[in-house]
């Protein structure tokens, strides 16, 4: 089993795949529901907000796991560790996954996904990309600063001053970009150790 980063539906977490890629290989949205509302309560109990869950299927299916302190934006490696073990303990319990899996647990990182509507607010002022569902006036993909958050709209300005108005619930994928202004932003924060945290055991199988 191996461990990174997701996040369900309902305040204060994510809500989309944030991967065009990840769609069709994603768990089915119940299956991954679930798994990620498991995964919620344990970051919970140990102090901290997730931020995002995702399951990548493949040669090495991987269910990625980012979690961060609320003080700090920020897991350091004890962070991970403890966090990855208390979500390989529930789902040893539980088995929510049949098939083998690596888990990885990991902190958002500066230039980190946007993923619930008050990382708009927090991070108010800095360059983001951001991509919605379907296009407004002829576009999907946006890039420039973060305006305002308001309600349920996210007011993103580019570099020629013009002002775009997306709905929250049709973005599929947003981002910081990173910048030296963003970079000093987060400078006081401690680095050290925040790197993803891999559990390489296998998840059990199902017997048929």
């Amino acid at each position: 089993m191996a461990l990174k980063g997701l996040a369900p539906d309902g305040a204060g977490t994510i809500r989309h795949c944030d991967v065009d890629h990840l769609i069709e290989s994603c768990l089915s949205l119940s299956n991954l529901a679930h798994i990620t509302s498991l995964i919620e309560t344990e970051a919970n109990a140990l102090g901290f907000d997730l931020v995002r869950v995702m399951w990548i299927k493949g040669e090495d299916p991987t269910l990625q796991v980012m979690a961060e302190r609320p003080e700090t934006r920020q897991l350091n490696i004890d962070d991970c560790s403890a966090l990855s073990h208390r979500i390989s303990d529930k789902f040893d319990e539980l088995d929510p996954i049949e098939e083998a899996y690596r888990l990885e647990v990991s902190s958002p990182g500066i230039d980190r996904p946007l993923t619930r509507l008050k990382d708009y607010a927090d991070w108010a002022g800095h360059e983001a990309k951001v991509e919605i569902a379907e296009p407004i006036s002829g576009q999907k993909r946006f890039r420039g600063n973060i305006n305002i958050a308001d309600g349920e709209t996210v007011i993103v300005v580019d570099d020629k001053a013009v002002q775009h108005t997306l709905p929250y619930s049709a973005i599929i994928s947003a981002k910081l970009v990173l910048t030296d202004r963003l970079i000093a932003s987060t400078a006081p924060l401690n680095s050290a150790g925040a790197d993803a945290f891999e559990d390489e055991t296998l998840a059990d199988q199902q017997e048929d």
